[in-house]
């Protein structure tokens, strides 16, 4: 029998936004349990709805339910002991281009606009969860099967990729890191909206400094002209949402089974709300493309530059996942791509010297 609520969460009305050391941006009051708006919750904008079957959702409906689902979590209040880092790296490059989208447009090539795809090499429209499990990657970790997406960015007609791995950072999103635990196998979402307004962009929750260049931080749209140097390239930085429902996959907007973290009434934690109370790694993409000097004909593919959004499909091997979060995010370290924290070379590593459980 499938879980599903009758309607999604409500949009969040009137509740205070605030500021968090986090760099989530603004957060949503803990007040009302149903305070969380949708990842990216933006009133006018909806990315598409899945409107075919595939290999994960046979019946089409957009709704897929994880098996088992997690019941009986609430939101932790727990304060651990601080600790100002609780991350690790899973550096990916991008493997090829492709107007395909298996969550948004599942089974349907060449519907969505060009996206720019890391990690797993096999990702098209017809990516399943068996497809991309256990598939070679681009990811220094080979147990790292997961697809990683964002549309592909142009200098005129002129197609530019990031070279070389690029910074995919696990952190925790919430005050008590030891209550984060594994994404589950399948689990993908969408973070942004590629129809959002330049304000919807600026004003996401995920929003960390927007589009940078040299010396020029908090851009919404793409700057005018970047230092023409061999040093300088194009950076974002976006957080996705990090607290998940414990029942769906996905669901049809591929973002309501995940919200951002919300504040603990009277202090500044950050907690999951109670309609989304299991506590996942918060994933920030932290992008770079080698472009720079007159920026006047760069675009998105998209549209302009407040159109960014990413897809994220998750893939890993359970051991090694649950590894590399135990160790790093619950142990509160700053971990590296092989879980080393040169701050603390007393903890070890996670993996050995080739990126795997020894």
């Amino acid at each position: 029998m499938r879980w599903r609520s009758k309607q999604l969460p409500a949009l969040l009305l009137g509740s205070a936004l605030v500021a968090t050391v986090l760099g989530l941006g603004t957060v949503a009051t803990a007040a009302d349990p149903e305070s969380a708006t949708p990842a990216g919750g933006h009133t006018g904008h909806t990315t598409a709805v899945s409107t075919r079957a595939s290999g994960d959702d046979p019946d089409g409906d957009g709704y897929i339910p994880a098996v088992p689902p997690v019941t009986g979590v609430t939101p932790s209040t727990h304060t651990p002991p601080p600790r100002y880092h609780k991350e690790f790296q899973a550096n990916c490059a991008v493997t090829h281009t492709a107007p395909d989208d298996p969550i948004v447009y599942p089974g349907q090539p060449g519907k969505s606009h060009d996206h720019t795809f890391l990690g797993n090499t096999s990702t098209d429209a017809h990516s399943t969860t068996d497809s991309l499990y256990g598939g070679d990657t681009e990811c220094l970790a080979p147990a790292d099967g997961s697809a990683y997406w964002m549309p592909s960015l142009y200098n005129g007609d002129e197609k530019i990729l990031p070279v070389g791995p690029q910074v995919i950072y696990y952190k925790a999103g919430v005050t008590d890191y030891t209550s984060v635990r594994p994404f589950p196998k399948g689990l993908r979402f969408v973070v942004g909206d590629p129809l959002q307004s330049a304000q919807e962009f600026r004003s996401h929750k995920g929003f960390v400094e927007g589009w940078e260049c040299g010396d020029s931080f908090f851009n919404v749209d793409f700057p005018a002209s970047c230092p023409s140097r061999p040093d300088v390239q194009l950076n974002i930085r976006f957080q996705a949402p990090s607290c998940w429902d414990g029942k769906y996959l996905d669901t049809p907007d591929h973002k309501s089974h995940m919200a951002y973290p919300v504040v603990k009434p009277g202090t500044n934690d950050n907690m999951c709300p109670a309609s989304h109370p299991v506590a996942l790694p918060m994933i920030e993409f932290k992008m770079a493309w080698p472009v720079n000097g007159d920026m006047s004909q760069v675009r998105l593919a998209g549209g302009r530059g407040y159109s960014f959004h990413y897809d994220f499909f998750n893939a890993w091997e359970e051991r090694t996942l649950k590894a590399l979060v135990d160790h790093c995010i619950v142990g509160g370290l700053q971990c590296d791509t092989r879980g080393y924290d040169q701050n603390h070379p007393e903890r070890g590593a996670v993996l050995n010297a080739d990126h795997r459980l020894p």
